[in-house]
């Protein structure tokens, strides 16, 4: 992996989720453990952070945009997601990623013969700025509501970005719907990552069958797992198995081989997109991370 690509990476990891300031001696990074091995790969927490974010110009370089399944189109660059759900009553854009990406993200959605404009509704997987800083710019472009999950009120109203106010007109709880012409998000709570990261599910219909389609948040833990943070993912992890999944989708495009699952699409072939047996590889993996950083806690000397 080259130097530039996970320094951005890293750098971009620091800006999302601040902390203490840590001086490092020149040319040092602190040690990328733990790692472990779920399905015949192993991951490091570095490796995990690299593959989700990638470099600046991935982040800000439009993936080709397409039908995922039914009315659910991706519309996100080559490592942030964003989706636009469609309807005869205007559409349901989720994730605005960064500000700087809802212009790119307005174009994808125009390529695909929709009108920005006529999203009607705004919702997002957690309060980070790579998923929902461009918020206030994406209202000011169509005059969405913006819908958030209350647990994420306070650090979503922290996303400034040039000092504009983040807008929420709505906010919900765990198990809330929000429908749009005939089309029903439902928003399930599932913490760990922030304190009101929420994974979103719906029903999608193509070829006369109906699909359970899940847009999952990130399950990537902090550094430091507190005792709180440990109860909120174990009820996560268990909460997101139960769901039923057919398509799985996430806040990054790795998180579901985007990139592989697009190269397969076809006309007459099987959408790759339905893809049941891998709906909770994400979880997996980062339940496996979860285990393994809490063992290395409980090792560690105490101050």
């Amino acid at each position: 992996m080259k130097l530039r690509r996970l320094s951005a990476a890293l750098l971009g990891a620091f800006l999302l989720h601040p902390g203490p300031r840590v001086t490092l001696a020149q040319g040092a990074q602190p040690p990328d453990q733990p790692a472990v091995t779920v399905r015949g790969q192993t991951y490091t927490p570095r490796s995990i952070l690299a593959r989700n974010m990638g470099t600046d110009e991935d982040q800000t370089t439009a993936f080709p945009p397409h039908k995922v399944i039914g009315n659910v189109y991706y519309v996100g660059t080559r490592t942030l997601t964003s989706f636009l759900i469609t309807t005869p009553a205007g559409h349901i854009l989720l994730n605005s990623t960064y500000e700087r990406n809802v212009r790119t993200i307005a174009k994808s959605v125009t390529q695909l013969g929709f009108k920005f404009e006529d999203v009607r509704i705004l919702v997002g997987t957690h309060a980070h700025g790579d998923h929902q800083e461009g918020d206030a710019l994406a209202k000011e472009l169509t005059g969405a509501q913006v819908m958030a999950m209350r647990e994420d009120v306070p650090a979503l109203e922290a996303i400034k970005p040039g000092g504009k106010a983040h807008p929420i007109d709505r906010t919900l709880r765990d198990g809330e719907q929000v429908t749009l012409g005939g089309t029903t998000l439902v928003a399930h709570l599932t913490p760990g990552h922030t304190r009101g990261c929420t994974t979103w599910t719906m029903k999608a219909q193509e070829g006369g069958q109906a699909f359970d389609v899940v847009f999952a948040c990130s399950y990537r833990a902090p550094a430091n797992v507190t005792p709180e943070i440990e109860g909120e993912f174990n009820r996560t992890f268990t909460l997101v198995r139960a769901l039923p999944c057919d398509v799985p989708l996430g806040d990054h495009a790795a998180q579901y081989n985007l990139a592989a699952k697009h190269a397969r699409l076809s006309a007459g072939a099987p959408n790759p997109f339905v893809d049941p047996g891998n709906c909770w590889n994400e979880a997996e993996i980062q339940e496996a991370m979860l285990r393994a950083q809490l063992q290395m806690q409980q090792k560690a000397p105490r101050p």
